[in-house]
């Protein structure tokens, strides 16, 4: 069973590279004199090599009898050393049920990565990062994605049991709520990447549920890699269901993983499903962003410049709503990416909000460090994404930290963070004040524009009011930063770490 069968660049599948294996096949319970053998648990291993270049996708087909209640899968492969420098083994696992494989289809039934060693799949109940339901006759397919493969190629074995018997009932999932209590017109803080048990993450929902009151949020997204398992895993955890005072409004979303960099589907449609298996060269991905907007999410592009293997944004901004520069505790690829997307901010009209989020999986990686601060008309999935859509917003690192980036104009004119100050001229004189609190000792404040810093301002206390004037002929945008002090042996010339940072106030004057 280790012959490669067909090797294909398949538009069933998307455009790349792909390896169909041999067919699985189990006895079928009425096959064979003694059916009572025929319906005892049936199980079979596959053993093979992949040679490095190997295809980004290998499916096992497995013909799947009448009568299987359960479907479980397992899988190893080995680890040589290699080179220093050079990427090792790495191969993720998941499956698709017998409606197919085809790009964007119907037969999804789960996905762990590298995360499990194993997995099942019954009607009653699945595996987390699977999704629960009929075990139905057809053929399967058993995905593995060899994510980097050694030098000397990859040694993989998959084992395929099906366990026989009548299907239990499928539960009906129970997603949130699209709206929480909250207090009206407001600034809400939410954490929009974050990790369970159902990808890659230590925690359980219950624990980020409870790590996100702890950190002061009012809103988290679930965005688990390549799966929507996760929509349904947060009853009683939303609102204030740890009798908290606390109100907790939980969104659905998926982070799509693919080999050309990762983005966020932001508050879609509970069971909204986004494939991942396309790279930027196979032209997939405006379809699946598509999918995200029919589905009322966002598309945000996850920490566009991070160095590791994959992650790596490659598929242009034409579809995003917002771009996450600020993903965990603040690294030299964040300045990067702030930088990147200040570079982007003279398109005006066509700017891109910025997002700040935890990306957090486990314990010793804080949920809300950092997170987005929302300007919504309540607490509801349709007026925060309005609000991260319009980039009424700003990053913080903790609720400790609060900003108000405001522009006023000679005649009373008015504009918050996200918004548009229109003046009678361009040389009418426009102050802009930055009013921070919770900040840390000794930050300072920075006030940027299309040319760059044009003010900054020490904050020795970390709060404080920073007023500057200026013309909207001298500044496009404005946006404002505050940053710890530059840490000892960083290198010359580098701001300290972000603390927190605004989305831009745009300076126009009136019929420009």
């Amino acid at each position: 069973m280790d012959r490669r069968t067909v090797l294909k660049l398949s538009a069933a599948t998307g455009a790349a590279g792909v390896l169909t294996l041999d067919t699985v096949a189990f006895a079928s319970p009425a096959e064979g004199d003694d059916r009572s053998a025929a319906t005892a648990d049936q199980t079979k291993t596959v053993r093979g090599h992949l040679p490095t270049g190997a295809p980004d996708y290998v499916y096992l087909p497995v013909d799947v009898p009448d009568g299987v209640r359960e479907i479980a899968v397992s899988y190893t492969y080995d680890k040589p050393e290699v080179p220093a420098g050079t990427p090792g083994n790495a191969l993720d696992i998941g499956i698709f049920d017998e409606r197919g494989t085809r790009l964007g289809g119907p037969g999804f039934r789960g996905w762990s990565g590298g995360f499990r060693t194993e997995f099942a799949i019954s009607a009653a109940e699945a595996t987390p990062g699977y999704l629960a339901g009929p075990v139905r006759h057809g053929t399967w397919h058993v995905v593995l994605g060899p994510y980097t493969v050694a030098p000397q190629g990859m040694d993989y074995e998959v084992t395929v049991t099906l366990r026989f018997g009548p299907a239990d009932e499928t539960p009906e999932p129970a997603y949130p709520p699209e709206r929480a209590r909250g207090r009206g017109r407001d600034w809400y803080r939410g954490d929009c990447h974050l990790h369970t048990v159902h990808s890659d993450g230590k925690r359980t929902p219950t624990e980020v549920a409870a790590a996100a009151r702890a950190a002061g949020l009012d809103f988290i997204v679930s965005t688990e890699h390549n799966t929507t398992s996760g929509h349904g895993a947060w009853e009683g955890l939303w609102g204030r269901g740890d009798g908290s005072e606390r109100e907790l409004l939980v969104l659905c979303g998926e982070e799509i993983t693919t080999r050309n960099g990762h983005y966020l589907a932001l508050g879609t449609d509970p069971g909204t499903f986004v494939d991942w298996r396309y790279r930027a060269r196979d032209d997939a991905y405006a379809r699946f962003a598509r999918r995200v907007h029919r589905a009322d999410g966002l598309v945000v592009p996850a920490h566009p410049n991070c160095p590791f293997v994959g992650c790596q944004w490659k598929f242009g901004y034409e579809y995003a709503d917002a771009v996450e520069v600020w993903n965990g505790p603040w690294t030299p690829d964040d300045e990067l990416a702030v930088a990147a997307w200040d570079n982007t901010l003279v398109a005006d009209d066509d700017w891109l909000p910025a997002m700040g989020n935890s990306d957090a999986h486990r314990e010793g990686q804080d949920v809300g460090l950092p997170h987005t601060v929302v300007h919504a008309a309540e607490l509801s999935r349709r007026a925060l994404l309005d609000g991260v859509r319009q980039g009424h917003s700003y990053l913080a690192e903790s609720s400790r930290v609060t900003l108000r980036l405001t522009a006023t104009g000679p005649h009373g004119e008015h504009a918050d963070i996200g918004e548009r100050l229109r003046v009678a001229s361009p040389d009418a004189e426009v102050t802009v004040r930055l009013d921070v609190t919770g900040g840390p000792a000794r930050a300072t404040a920075r006030l940027l524009t299309d040319q760059g810093e044009l003010h900054a301002e020490p904050l020795p206390s970390g709060a404080g009011t920073v007023t500057w004037r200026t013309r909207a002929s001298l500044a496009t945008y404005v946006r404002a930063e505050v940053r710890h002090p530059v840490a000892e042996g960083a290198p010359a010339g580098l701001p300290g770490a972000m603390s927190a940072l605004t989305n831009p106030l745009w300076l126009t004057p009136r019929g420009a």
